[in-house]
């Protein structure tokens, strides 16, 4: 689908990932210019991301595809203006970045210069475990395809430095992946696919993460060892969903329906950490930390729980965010940003949870822990 663009960009960050990796060794302990002015220890080499519209940052631009937020008023709050982040500013893992010391990570698709160096987000908009995910918006990286991207950029440093440093540099770094939710939206809940009249919720969750363990597996064969795997969200709370109700509640018919998903997911954590020597999986429990935040929204200064900030319709959920709509002016104050993603206050919030929280939000193990171990 993109291969001759992606070849030349794997091409093109070789020298560059090539004088990084051997700079990985020596990163830890050394300093990086933080977004706020500061600067923070380096805890890790590098980040490499692998998901969907959540924490993708412009890897869709280029793409032949309706999954797209490079242009305003997203990134109204980003420094730079748009540029494919689906959110005001800040994704989730801009903040984790920034909290591990490291530069924010640059798309794959424009990976160049000194800041590839501290790794890559592989993340695209409407992609899924499985491959036929999203596909009503045309282009997307599904997370096979975003694998084999890294292994294309894994096989050109190798290339340069020989594979034994390249391990060695590799297994240092986190690898954060978030995936699932195109899968039941973008899927499941869609009237032109099967999906529904094929598996039941049990089967379709069951389905999903035999697949995703096997992928994952397939990043720890590749010399990944620190794994962050963010589980899925509220779903039926946010306000696409929320648009489909006369009343404009929940809707406990999806929550139930991804909450197997998320089951299975920490039932493979704990296998994927006993059976693969060396792996530290660890997991973000999105959903308990999205419960938090609409029960106790006032605690975090958030008035506006129920609707996006930039939308048309019922909740701002019927129609997203189009180019150049006014959003609203208070965005800090909203959980929802436009009808399927968090605000960059949220992002921040849950990014800063998961970085040193309890096990009540990600177990076994913070980032911060992850990051140290």
């Amino acid at each position: 689908m993109l291969m001759g663009n992606l070849k030349f960009c794997c091409y093109s960050m070789a020298v560059v990932m090539a004088m990084g990796m051997v700079l990985f060794g020596a990163a830890v302990g050394q300093f990086a210019q933080g977004g706020d002015g500061g600067r923070r220890a380096e805890m890790v080499p590098a980040m490499f991301v692998f998901g969907d519209s959540l924490i993708d940052n412009g890897n869709n631009n280029n793409l032949p595809s309706f999954a797209k937020a490079n242009y305003f008023p997203y990134g109204i709050d980003f420094n730079g203006g748009p540029t494919g982040r689906f959110s005001n500013g800040y994704t989730m893992v801009d903040e984790i970045a920034e909290l591990l010391g490291l530069p924010l990570v640059p798309a794959f698709s424009e990976a160049s210069g000194a800041q590839s160096l501290h790794g890559v987000n592989y993340a695209s908009a409407a992609a899924g475990i499985l491959d036929v995910t999203g596909r009503n918006f045309v282009g997307r990286i599904p997370f096979n395809q975003q694998i084999r991207n890294f292994e294309n950029t894994l096989d050109q440093v190798s290339n340069n430095l020989g594979a034994a440093n390249v391990e060695q540099s590799i297994e240092q770094c986190i690898f954060f992946v978030g995936m699932g939710s195109n899968d039941y939206l973008n899927n499941y809940l869609m009237p032109n696919y099967p999906t529904r009249n094929q598996y039941n919720g049990q089967q379709y969750a069951d389905l999903l993460v035999n697949q995703y363990s096997q992928q994952l597996t397939r990043l720890y064969n590749l010399g990944g060892r620190r794994f962050v795997i963010a589980g899925l969200g509220l779903m039926g709370c946010i306000p696409s969903i929320l648009a489909q109700s006369a009343t404009g509640s929940c809707s406990e018919e999806v929550n139930q329906l991804v909450r197997p998903f998320n089951v299975n997911v920490k039932a493979m954590i704990n296998q994927l950490n006993t059976n693969l020597p060396g792996a530290r999986f660890t997991y973000i429990d999105i959903e308990s930390m999205f419960q938090d935040l609409l029960v106790n929204s006032r605690f975090y200064g958030l008035s506006v729980v129920n609707r996006g900030c930039c939308g048309i319709g019922r909740n701002r959920g019927q129609i997203t965010c189009l180019p150049f709509q006014t959003p609203c002016p208070n965005r800090d104050q909203y959980i929802f940003w436009d009808a399927f993603h968090p605000t960059e206050a949220v992002n921040i919030l849950m990014a800063r949870r998961a970085f040193n929280g309890d096990q009540s939000v990600i177990y076994p193990f913070n980032l911060q822990q992850l990051a140290t171990l």
